[in-house]
């Protein structure tokens, strides 16, 4: 055949563009769109791909090469139909399929396909022709990794032993043909080969499908396959193992490959039929085999007996070396070769390993495929580190010596520093102190070694090219696993026997256990080396010669997994992550790739030796090992890339596989942590996976249960954290092909198993879940598959069950269509994402805490986003009905004008009832928005959304708490307002009496003078003015507003609040004659509920008690002032409603602080306190009121505008000038100060939460980070006590001093003022204009006038009516220059204003004036619920109102709140996240004295969330301050000074600050 129609014919096969560009394993194990479709081909071109897919699935019917025409193609007419005929005329022999694949596929395809026709029992190509060139190569590379179970001797009784194919020792028989013959040699093969109950199809032959086809490539190509006997004498057709080879097309055209066959094999058999060929065949030189001559035909030689003897003489062929087919039939045919077969293998010496053939290639001209460069120089380098093994364990003593002993003490330390197990009695800092130097110790004494010389041979291998790192990397595994059989074999033998024994050699078992740990070695051992040489650089700095010499090791383990490689996750033998090294080969991979590569993770478990491994291999085409002498241990990562144009569907770029080791391993069954080491396992797996799959053995129900309950924890884990696995139960050695149909009942029990153990699982976690479904997404018809044994008869000659690979095959397609079903409820993770999620994962896991909600970095930053964006919410929500209440206080305030007159009636309860209503709408459109905001939020598909879904309804809560709140405010403002303006309505009414009375006067006393017609001055008229003014004040009989008392009122309320208290309450309260001398006093907890105190016998526990009850009361005490100062500040009238509210907001706060156990003589006593100083300050505030208002006083202050306007009017001056300048300044200019001071405030804090500072405000974590920061850099140690101590005052202070710098800094409030005093004057001209075109061109009524545009106002401004009414008072003009001298006056009005507010730099006193106070507003959002953390007061962070968990990012060591030990009085350094990880006790007043486990303190505390978390890194930032400041802190506690642990001294500031950093995660929100 030409180069031409190989290209041709390759051509027709799709493959022309792999002649060169070869293809390779990771383009083939691409996921794609038809990765898990197993349909016929559909044309020539789509044949090479359904082979590849077949064969990397195992499937046995693979070599089938007949394609079905896709309906377009069967459609087609004309000379398209007839080239349709054509190429199905022409359809391909699947051997020339099979060597095109073999030409066109990469080293390591080709090593890969090999392994899986093994496994179907296919003969594999031993020498592979190219028609290009006219030359065949021997496959030995492509044989390194088909491994067998070979019994050498079983006459002897030998046992299996596991081996690489080419190095087994085998003698081998070649069959090839001579000449034409009329028989299928590659049909009697399989005849040959094959029992009666287990035939396979090991040759492709001239019956099989295609297989009639001429052949257009594959002539020349000599095949290998090998009988290997099991021991059962009642099925081995041989004794002994043998190689059997075919070589396809007629020896006379492939000479080299003959004379290659003669020189290797034992024997070779010759079908022969025509005596007339020349006789040379039968003569090789260098023959080492034995020749045998099959004659197929025989019975025409009955009549020619001569002419065969004449054959055998010329060729010199013995007479016992021909086999001659008579009239016997085919079977007894064969029966007869067999018996030759037996014979050679059982008297030849000649045995030849498939790896020394290779000379005789070399001495043929025959090209041998790892020949090349890349793969020798590769070869050589991992044979220089291998060759130096002799004994195994002493080489990793010798060689790998950072993770023998070292590193499993490491491990340990490391679990035991998260969960403090053996503390004892020593103060747990220290005993964390300890663990710490010895880690440090350890890991001294790792860098101690030197880099061995195997390591850095091993390394310069991992250095060099792709190409050659893959070459080494194989080279490496091979060797090893070539090393490891050997070791390996005898162990297990004596681990099998042992295991059938049970419990009664433990000891001998857990030794074997760790001999067999010593004697395994792979390329793992290497790479975990690699991963310590990397952990033990990290504690030196990066500047270090030693730092810089292991900085690339990361970097090529990255290099490594995107090449398709396996690395170690959890290493198996210390059952440990080593987290610094997989977090920078992480971060090395997301350098390497695209930044926004994203990654889906699929995972396996289940009992040992179930066939997970092989499961995986199965369904992905990779190659996990499952060899070697042993079965997985810990968990290995494997990355497989997605096709571009299926990306998009699936959601990812990689798909990751993570093959774990066996759970209930008989390894580790006889160890005493065998159950926590599943349980570690399993949540891990289970969590970093988006689709786990159960495996399960269906022999072993007992397993099956155990297995389960592991899972079902792990999965009830994750549950918790927002993460809801898919998963799939796969039934493996399912034997009824109908198992699916059979198994309904079956199912339905699996289901209510799962349920059980869910219940019972949620019982130990503390949860409420009762059914499988609600902590997974599990459907039992969906997600279960039964799973036929691998084998199809019995091994070693078993071949893959046809039924096992379909079956995988539907299973992977069911994983597929999951991973997309993913993509639309949760994103898939970014390479840094997985990392994080890994280490947060890990910690838990180490931990025991499985609950880690906030220290999980993704979870944390997806509440972090989740609060930003609430809050945000929630300012707009509240921001909107301010403005809202602002303009309906407006008209309430303005009701008596005609427009708001004719829009809402004339009665004030009327206007009432609707401001309600349209409050209530306005309400449920804000509601309905954050609510509807809030939904549309958790169905977001970025930024890990789905983390936080247990949080929705909380956050639904909240969203609905703060409507009930806003409507309690709106409601109350309303009322208040209403109110007022009905008690503003009698005294407005008295005053305007008054006025009117006397502007009669004033016009009287004109009238007289007038009449006199005597000329006088303003003096004159000035003193007849004051003769009338006394005259007539005397005559008016003032009756003001009745004074009130207030006091005996709020006393009323008082007991109405307290009547459902206890008797003595009553008694308590009867004492109280003046109330308003309560109060006057400190408030002091010992004084008013020592009987309360005397219960608790521990004065510890009394001292607490007593402290969390003052500060609680002092901090009522002190909202209560405040809320008093406010009402204060509006210099209106008491107001019931004032007292209403404040004793809601008390009994709102005790409710909130009822862990305490609060008597209600208590909160009789904190009552009666606080309702003293608000008595007093009410009837103050209802007495200046009574005097402000007072008629008399009132009309004295309008006196000298009296005057005015009657000399005016005698002197029949022009008003205009004056009235616009009046009314200006005594009438709009307040009313514009208060609207733009009603304005400022909402604008202030909008700059606040949107400008420079703003992520400072926009979570509470993050103000939380902002203030500890700051406090570090300032380290002031009155501010950490301040802030340790008087928290809330703390952040009052703290929060108006950041304000107050903010707005001293800029010159913002000035311009906010200066755009809202622009706002009104526009509108207030457009008022003027308005009224100006209603009154028309003639001469304007004033007074018309001005009251036009106080109407045109009346929803914007509140314009004093006192004023107002002074003003329009003698206004006799009627002018049309008043609009020009008012808009004139408005002008000066604005300067004016505007230089007020450019001049006032008071930013403090300015902040003091607003109704709406930004400090306020950004208290209530940074502060949060105010709840303390019980043990060490930190505060809650969590966001929402409706929160119904506490938590909080950093925790600090008790003694800064100032507790000490009881004798010594030594401040405590305990620190409560490490405490509830130990062993450790505590007692409260809340567990009455009684001491309880730290980990049980949710028994007392149950809304409080506390994270173990026992890392140095944790706590670094308080326990530097602790150091810092420890004989200040003593001082000022009145204490000893801590015994700390000496390694908190050691703590830098740098180092404290890093610490804060990462526990808030702002490294990660600045990058």
């Amino acid at each position: 055949m030409t180069g031409t129609t190989l290209e041709e014919l390759l051509s027709d096969l799709g493959l022309k563009d792999h002649i060169k560009t070869k293809l390779t394993l990771s383009k083939v194990l691409e996921i794609g769109d038809r990765s898990a479709l197993d349909e016929p081909a559909q044309s020539l071109k789509a044949l090479p791909g359904c082979v590849l897919n077949r064969l990397m699935m195992a499937n046995v019917t693979a070599r089938s090469t007949q394609y079905t025409p896709s309906d377009e193609e069967a459609s087609l007419n004309g000379r398209e139909c007839n080239s349709l005929v054509k190429d199905l005329d022409n359809a391909i022999n699947p051997l020339d399929i099979m060597t095109a694949l073999f030409l066109c596929c990469d080293s390591f395809l080709q090593l890969e396909l090999f392994v899986k026709m093994s496994m179907c029992q296919f003969a594999v190509p031993l020498l592979l022709p190219n028609c290009d060139t006219e030359k065949c190569t021997l496959m030995l590379w492509a044989m390194r990794d088909i491994i067998k179970k070979i019994r050498p001797n079983i006459m002897a009784g030998s046992s299996f032993i596991e081996n690489s194919i080419v190095l087994a020792d085998l003698p081998m028989v070649s069959f090839v043909r001579l000449g034409n013959v009329s028989v299928s040699k590659s049909q009697f093969l399989n005849k040959l080969l094959s029992n009666p109950q287990q035939y396979h199809d090991t040759f492709v032959h001239h019956d099989m499908e295609c297989g009639d086809r001429p052949r257009r490539l594959s002539d020349g190509l000599v095949e290998i396959s090998w009988y290997l006997p099991s021991g059962k004498k009642n099925i081995d057709i041989f004794t002994e193992p043998l190689a059997v080879a075919n070589l396809r097309g007629d020896v006379r055209s492939f000479e080299t490959q003959y004379r290659f066959l003669c020189q290797t094999s034992a024997a070779v058999f010759v079908f022969f039929e025509d005596f007339e060929l020349s006789p040379k065949y039968f003569t090789v030189g260098d023959m080492k085999a034995q020749l045998f001559v099959i004659i197929s035909q025989g019975e025409t030689l009955q009549h020619d007996s001569d002419a065969l003897q004449k054959m055998a003489a010329k060729c010199k062929i013995q007479s016992s070396n021909l086999i001659v087919k008579t009239t016997q039939n085919d079977t007894n045919f064969v029966k007869n070769v067999r018996t030759t077969v037996r014979h050679v293998i059982e008297k030849s010496p000649h045995k030849m390993r498939v790896e020394e053939m290779s000379g005789v290639a070399h001495e043929l001209g025959i090209l041998v495929d790892e020949d090349h460069d890349e793969c020798q120089r590769a070869k050589q380098k991992a044979d220089e580190i291998t060759c130096k093994i002799k004994d195994t364990v002493r080489f990793k003593e010798t060689q790998l010596p950072l993770q023998g002993e070292i590193w499993k003490e490491l491990s340990q330390l490391e679990k035991e520093k998260s969960r403090l197990r053996q503390a004892g009695d020593q103060e747990i800092e220290h005993y964390k102190s300890s663990l710490e130097k010895k880690e440090r110790e350890l890991r001294e004494k790792q860098r101690g070694f030197n880099m061995t010389e195997a390591m850095s041979s091993f390394i310069t291998g991992m250095s060099v090219s792709g190409i050659e790192r893959s070459y080494f990397l194989k080279w490496m595994r091979i060797n090893l696993d070539n090393l490891s059989r050997k070791s390996l074999s005898g162990l297990r033998e004596k681990y099998k026997e042992y295991c059938k024994t049970s419990g009664e050699k433990k000891e001998m078992i857990v030794d074997l256990d760790e001999q067999i740990s010593n004697s395994s070695l792979g390329t793992e051992h290497f790479l975990r080396e690699m991963g310590q040489l990397y952990e033990s650089a990290c504690s030196i700095s990066d500047n270090s010669p030693g730092r810089k010499q292991i900085q690339d090791l990361p970097k090529f383990g990255a290099q490594m997994l995107l090449d398709g490689f396996p690395l170690e996750l959890v290493d198996g033998d210390a059952s440990n992550i080593p987290i610094k090294w997989i977090s920078e080969v992480l971060s090395n991979l997301h350098s390497l790739v695209n930044s926004n590569t994203k990654i889906r993770v699929v995972t396996v478990l289940g009992v040992q030796s179930t066939g997970k491994s092989t499961l995986l291999n199965t369904m992905f085409g990779v190659q996990f090992a499952v060899s070697s002498g042993r079965c997985t241990r810990g968990a290995f990562m494997l990355l497989i890339r997605v096709k571009d144009k299926f990306r998009e569907q699936l959601g990812c770029d990689f798909l990751m596989v993570i093959d774990t080791e066996g759970l209930k391993s008989p390894e580790l069954a006889q160890l005493a942590d065998s159950y926590e080491h599943d349980n570690e396992l399993a949540t891990l797996v289970v969590g970093l996976s988006d689709i786990t799959i159960i495996n399960i053995a269906m022999e072993n129900s007992t397993d099956m249960k155990d297995i389960l309950q592991i899972v079902v924890h792990a999965f009830l884990r994750m549950k918790e954290v927002g993460k809801k696995p898919c998963c799939q139960f796969v039934h493996q050695n399912v034997a009824d092909v109908s198992a699916r149909d059979n198994n309904l009942r079956g199912r339905k029990v699996l289901l209510e198993q799962l349920d059980e153990m869910t219940q019972a699982a949620a019982r130990m976690e503390k949860r409420g879940d009762s059914k499988f479904t609600d902590v997974m997404n599990y459907d039992p018809e969906k997600n279960t598959w039964y799973i036929p044994g691998l084998w199809h008869g019995n091994p070693p000659m078993a071949a893959v069950s046809t039924g096992y690979s379909e079956a995988v095959n539907e299973l992977k397609s069911s994983v597929i269509e999951a991973l997309k079903e993913l993509k639309e409820t949760r994103p898939a993770h970014t390479f840094p994402e997985f990392l994080k999620w890994t280490r947060s994962l890990w910690t838990a896991v180490k931990c025991e805490n499985f609950i880690f909600s906030f220290q999980n970095s993704l979870v944390a930053e997806a509440y972090t986003k989740l609060c930003k964006e609430f809050n945000r919410w929630d300012w707009t929500f509240r921001k909107h009905m301010y403005n809202w209440v602002i303009e309906a206080v407006t008209k309430v305030s303005n009701f008596d004008t005609e427009t708001l007159t004719a829009q809402y009636g004339s009665n004030m309860d009327e206007l009432l009832t609707s401001l309600k209503n349209e409050g209530t709408a306005e309400l449920d459109k804000s509601e309905k928005q954050i609510l509807k905001n809030t939904t549309e939020y958790f169905k977001k598909k970025d930024g890990h959304v789905y983390l936080v879904e247990k949080y929705k309804q909380e956050f639904m809560n909240s969203a609905k708490n703060l409507r009930r709140e806003m409507q309690n405010t709106v409601v109350m403002k309303l009322e208040s307002a209403v109110d007022n303006k009905k008690g503003m309505a009698s005294v407005e009414s008295i005053k305007k009496r008054y006025k009117t009375i006397m502007e009669q006067q004033v016009l009287q006393l004109l009238d007289y003078h007038r009449t006199e017609e005597t000329q006088m001055s303003d003096k004159q008229l000035e003193m007849e003015f004051e003769k009338m003014w006394k005259k007539t004040m005397e005559s008016l009989s003032v009756s003001g507003l009745q004074r009130q008392n207030v006091v005996k009122e709020i006393r009323s309320l008082l007991e109405s609040n307290l009547k459902t208290k206890a008797g003595t309450v009553h008694e308590r309260l009867s004492k109280v004659t003046h109330l308003e001398e309560c109060g006057k006093e400190p408030f002091i907890i010992s004084h008013v509920d020592r009987n309360y105190l005397v219960r608790l016998f521990n004065n510890y526990i009394n001292h607490a008690q007593t402290k969390k009850m003052q500060e609680m009361s002092d901090s009522i005490i002190n909202k209560s002032r405040k809320l008093i100062a406010n009402k204060l500040e509006t210099r209106t009238d008491f107001q019931k409603i004032y007292m209403l509210e404040l004793l809601g907001m008390i009994d709102e706060h005790l409710e909130n602080h009822r862990h305490l156990q609060l008597s209600d003589d208590f909160e009789a006593s904190l009552k009666i306190h606080i309702c003293g100083h608000a008595a007093r300050e009410f009837q103050q505030m209802h007495n200046v009121f009574i005097s402000d208002n007072d008629p008399q006083k009132c009309l004295e202050k309008f006196k000298n505008q009296f005057c005015n306007d009657f000399m005016d009017l005698f002197h029949k001056r022009e008003q205009c000038q004056r009235k616009a300048q009046e009314f200006t300044s005594k009438c709009l200019k307040p009313a514009v100060r208060e609207y733009i001071t009603n304005a400022l405030g909402v604008d202030l804090m909008d700059e606040l939460i949107k400008g420079t500072k703003s992520i400072n405000f926009s979570t509470r974590s993050f103000y939380q980070f902002s203030i500890l920061k700051e406090l570090l850099i300032e380290e002031n140690f009155e501010m950490f006590v301040r802030y340790i101590s008087k928290y809330e005052d703390f952040v009052k202070e703290w929060i108006f001093n950041e304000i107050l710098e903010h707005f001293s800094r800029e010159s913002s409030i000035a311009q906010l003022e200066a755009r809202y005093l622009k706002q009104i004057i526009r509108k207030i001209k457009a008022a003027v204009d308005s009224a100006q075109r209603k009154a028309g061109s003639g001469n304007l009524d004033i007074c018309m006038f001005i009251r036009d545009i106080c109407n045109n106002l009346s929803e914007l401004l509140v314009i004093p009516r006192d004023a107002l009414d002074a003003v329009t008072l003698l206004i006799k003009a009627k002018s049309k220059q008043f609009p020009d001298w008012l808009l004139s006056s408005i002008d000066e009005m604005e300067q004016s204003l505007s230089a007020e507010y450019h001049s006032n730099k008071d930013v403090k006193k300015r902040l003091d004036t607003l109704p709406f106070k930004p400090q306020d507003e950004l208290f209530r959002r940074v502060f949060g619920c105010g709840k303390q953390c019980p043990f060490c007061m930190a505060p809650c962070e969590a966001g929402g109102e409706g929160h119904l968990e506490h938590f909080t990012s950093i925790h600090r060591p008790e003694g800064l709140g100032s507790y000490r030990w009881e004798i010594s009085e030594i401040l405590s350094t305990d620190i409560c996240s490490s405490c509830v990880a130990s062993e450790g006790v505590f007692c409260s007043s809340e567990t009455k004295g009684e001491y309880h486990s730290y980990k049980d303190y949710q028994k007392f505390y149950p809304d409080w969330r506390i994270q173990p978390d026992t890392s140095i890194q944790a706590t670094a930032y308080w326990k530097y301050v602790f150091a810092k400041f420890n004989t200040q802190f003593a001082m000022e506690y009145k204490a000893e000074p801590a015994d700390l642990p000496p390694d908190w001294k050691s703590i830098t500031k740098e180092k404290a600050m890093e610490s804060l950093e990462e526990r808030f995660m702002m490294k990660t929100q600045n990058q």
